[in-house]
């Protein structure tokens, strides 16, 4: 398979471009130079509502019909005509009928009458306006409105599309399918619609220091922790992951690897051999398989980072620290799966935050520093967790969000006001 002629002519412009350093690139630039490879998947399928749950939507989606169908009554009450109604004193109407949800009354109100009515119910016709039920008693047939019971004309009334309009463009090509979006799509009587195909993701590790889960730890030996980070990242972003294991660090074995995902995957992620130790064969093989680039981000944690195209397959090459590939995956990977998706990202979630305790930072890259956010007496206030290496990643299970300091800022004292970037707008599509 060949890489796209687009991709491949941006790679080429970027890989010989003069206005970035690649030994000291920064993240926004980073970002951007990914952005302009990326080419969603476009094939499209159709699928029963139910399994659309976490999909993006393929077509835009206009309305059949109005939503609701009918005017109707916003509370159980009365209906009546509001020029019957008696200002500032009692009103007495003749109750004529009755109207349920899903079985209207079949007739006219008149001068003088009214209509027992329940939420959902059709308002009949000749009514404009529900009185609700708190508001009233009934002595033999007749319903007695309370003085100043009703204010306006219309009041407690819904009306016909008043939530949907027919016609109207409901959702866009783009949007991703959550809860609210199965029940309106339900509400308008869709049982299927048209998705953009699920990225395929291929991934796994790299190290002979790395053993799957069950095997016996030899001397020098550690579980691998990345595969399940990946792994529960993906699943979270609604594509397929495929996990193929630990790969030992020997050219043969991982050229086998990286050929068989490129071949399968759309994207095809690794983790650990980007660096420039004696182990890290991937590098030169990458630059015999496919097209990549290799970049040191101005970024702490995570400063290595390779980008590129593997045949069809993009490729990202992630830290092995396990902290470093979280906050790469989060703040480079994330946004490139989405956009490959079809989808539109939003910009992830930031806010403003007081600091309960100094932090030491030294200018010339961005840091993704962990802390855990909360609210006093009204405030949203921040507190970095107390081991921010980038080995640890229980400081990732501790913390709720990451502290952005921005490239050019240095340490910063108590009561500091900094960027939040919580680990939720992380992890939601």
């Amino acid at each position: 398979m060949n890489a796209s002629p687009h991709t491949l002519n941006t790679l080429d412009t970027l890989s010989h471009a003069t206005d970035y350093d690649p030994d000291s690139m920064s993240v926004d630039k980073a970002r951007a130079f990914i952005r302009e490879c990326l080419e969603p998947v476009c094939a499209v399928e159709r699928v029963h509502l139910r399994d659309a749950l976490g999909r993006v939507l393929a077509e835009n989606i206009v309305s059949p019909i109005a939503v609701p169908g009918h005017d109707n009554a916003a509370m159980d009450g009365y209906a009546l005509r509001f020029s019957d109604v008696v200002s500032g004193k009692e009103t007495r109407l003749q109750r004529i009928g009755v109207s349920f949800a899903g079985h209207p009354f079949d007739g006219e109100i008149g001068s003088g009458q009214c209509l027992r009515i329940f939420t959902g119910a059709v308002m009949p016709r000749g009514a404009d306006t529900v009185v609700m039920q708190e508001h009233t008693r009934e002595e033999m047939g007749v319903a007695i409105l309370a003085p100043n019971a009703v204010t306006s004309e219309g009041q407690n009334r819904r009306f016909a599309g008043e939530d949907i309009a027919s016609g109207a463009t409901v959702f866009t090509r783009g949007q991703r399918i959550h809860a609210a979006e199965l029940g309106m799509l339900a509400s308008l009587g869709m049982g299927e619609i048209s998705v953009y195909r699920k990225l395929r993701v291929a991934f796994f590790s790299t190290g002979d220091e790395l053993v799957s889960l069950g095997a016996p730890l030899a001397s020098g030996q550690i579980y691998d922790s990345n595969r399940y980070a990946l792994y529960g990242m993906l699943r979270q972003l609604g594509v397929e992951p495929i996990d193929l294991g630990v790969v030992v660090d020997q050219p043969e074995a991982l050229e086998a690897a990286l050929t068989s995902a490129a071949d399968t995957a759309d994207v095809v992620i690794t983790t650990g051999g980007v660096s420039v130790g004696e182990a890290d064969f991937i590098k030169a093989m990458l630059e015999r398989l496919g097209k990549v680039l290799f970049w040191k981000i101005a970024m702490k944690p995570g400063r290595p980072l390779a980008y590129g195209m593997l045949g069809n397959a993009h490729f990202f090459g992630l830290p092995g620290n396990p902290v470093s590939a979280m906050a790469v995956f989060y703040q480079f990977v994330r946004e490139a799966l989405l956009i490959l998706q079809g989808q539109t990202p939003a910009a992830l979630p930031t806010f403003r935050a007081t600091l309960t305790a100094p932090v030491k930072k030294t200018p010339g890259r961005t840091e993704f520093q962990r802390g855990v956010y909360t609210m006093e007496d009204g405030q949203c206030v921040v507190t970095p967790v107390s081991a921010q290496g980038s080995n640890i990643l229980s400081s990732m299970s501790r913390a709720n969000c990451f502290i952005v300091l921005p490239m050019d800022s240095g340490s910063q004292p108590l009561g500091a006001a900094v960027d939040v970037q919580p680990f939720h707008g992380l992890i939601t599509s």
